[in-house]
């Protein structure tokens, strides 16, 4: 019986997120329905959500203390789920878009735009997370690929305060911006902070507490502040030798 019990619950939660989900079968069966109570009710809360603001209910997950600001610019895939305390600022130029099935940790905050500066926004593709406490400074254009997975306190700044004139107060001498790209299948360690102009490609890790502001090769493992590519995780072809090369044949 409990095996039923098991199989349907990971139906359900296939459904739901679109993707394939196995339970761990040493989690008790009623811890299980407890996280399934929950989880149904910041569904209800999600569509009401969504219903309201936007006028166009969509299956995600809203934890308590979430807030929405400028919500019409904000766009949503299915299972997409925001964790207790979550802001969610949309105003921005192309505004904030979460794939299907992307979370969004603990009290993390989204923004893009100030009174004096209309941001650009961001993308999440689908099957990505970041976790608590995280923050997504989207004044210039963020672009998160698919199946990225990143740690706590994780930030992304992609503008930067302009200072070349010292006769000037900085905040006075306004902005520059620039984008920021972490490709498909990377993972980010925690506490990562990203700058205007970075480029993590594809199937990269970044290890804890980097600070990433340049364009790195596919497949990289890098780490330091400021980042710089430690090692490959391909094996080096006969005839090549740089990191660079490796990621340019498998892009």
């Amino acid at each position: 019986m409990q095996q039923k019990l098991y199989t349907l619950l990971e139906l359900l939660l296939t459904r739901l997120k679109r993707r394939e989900y196995h339970l761990d079968r040493r989690i008790p069966i009623v811890t299980l329905f407890s996280i399934v109570v929950r989880r149904v009710i910041w569904l209800l809360r999600g569509l009401l959500k969504t219903t309201f603001l936007q006028f166009r209910p969509k299956a995600i997950f809203v934890a308590p203390g979430v807030k929405f600001r400028n919500s019409g610019r904000c766009r949503f895939g299915n299972g997409v789920t925001l964790e207790t305390g979550v802001v969610l600022d949309g105003l921005s130029e192309f505004g904030i878009n979460l794939g299907d099935s992307v979370t969004v940790g603990a009290y993390s905050l989204i923004r893009s735009s100030t009174a004096m500066h209309l941001g650009e926004g961001m993308t999440i593709g689908r099957n990505s997370s970041c976790d608590a406490f995280s923050f997504f400074g989207a004044g210039g254009r963020i672009t998160i690929g698919e199946n990225v997975i990143m740690g706590q306190h994780v930030s992304f700044h992609a503008e930067t305060h302009n200072h070349s004139d010292t006769d000037v107060p900085i905040r006075s001498q306004g902005v520059t911006r620039k984008p920021i790209v972490v490709e498909d299948d990377c993972w980010v360690g925690a506490n990562v902070t990203f700058l205007g102009g970075a480029h993590v490609s594809r199937g990269s890790i970044v290890g804890a507490g980097a600070v990433v502001n340049k364009q790195y090769p596919a497949f990289s493992v890098i780490a330091g502040v400021p980042a710089t590519v430690i090692r490959s995780r391909l094996p080096t072809p006969k005839g090549i030798d740089s990191l660079d090369e490796i990621g340019k044949q498998k892009t």
